[in-house]
């Protein structure tokens, strides 16, 4: 006798939000279509910051069940995390890439103060954090440390030729040939 068993798959984030003490959107990122439009993503994030804001997610991440959804979220000074999944998925695995998330931005602003003035002069590298931890709503990477160095790219400036560098990297190149050949 065979049973009708659901098929296993890979667990799906559905969005990624960080937003402001205010619930305006600082960072976001969206991996499904279930919203389809501005409006109805603005929407969903304006209902999820009502009904969050006023818990104390501060020391450990909260989970909840909004509108059908799974939504882990945490706080830190004026700054909200969320990760959103379906009603099916495990809170765990999202909490993990909650911490993951948090962790990793904390590890690339270099232990200054998390919070929305940092991340806004640091936008860049809060979005391509988003791209490493989770691509198409697959969760890629879990490992704050692995995150943060790959959006470093710590080491890789070396290895790159001068016409692929952006010009920070050409500069800090610069800077370190240049601080070399004196102090020979």
């Amino acid at each position: 006798m065979v049973s009708a068993r659901k098929p296993v798959s890979a667990p799906l984030v559905k969005n990624i939000l960080l937003l402001d003490s205010e619930g305006k959107r600082v960072a976001v990122k969206y991996y499904c279509d279930e919203w389809a439009t501005q409006q109805s993503k603005l929407a969903f994030e304006k209902s999820v910051f009502t009904k969050t804001h006023r818990t104390n997610a501060r020391a450990e991440a909260e989970i909840g069940m909004f509108d059908g959804y799974i939504i882990v979220y945490k706080f830190v000074s004026d700054l909200l995390f969320y990760v959103t999944g379906g009603e099916d998925e495990n809170e765990l695995i999202l909490s993990t890439v909650l911490q993951a998330f948090f962790d990793a931005v904390g590890l690339l602003l270099r232990n200054n103060v998390v919070e929305k003035r940092t991340v806004l002069e640091n936008l860049d590298l809060i979005l391509l954090c988003l791209d490493e931890l989770v691509d198409g709503g697959i969760i890629l990477e879990t490992d704050a440390n692995v995150v943060a160095s790959r959006v470093a790219m710590r080491g890789a400036d070396a290895d790159l030729p001068l016409s692929e560098q952006t010009i920070s990297q050409a500069l800090a190149t610069a800077k370190e040939t240049l601080a070399r050949s004196l102090l020979k």
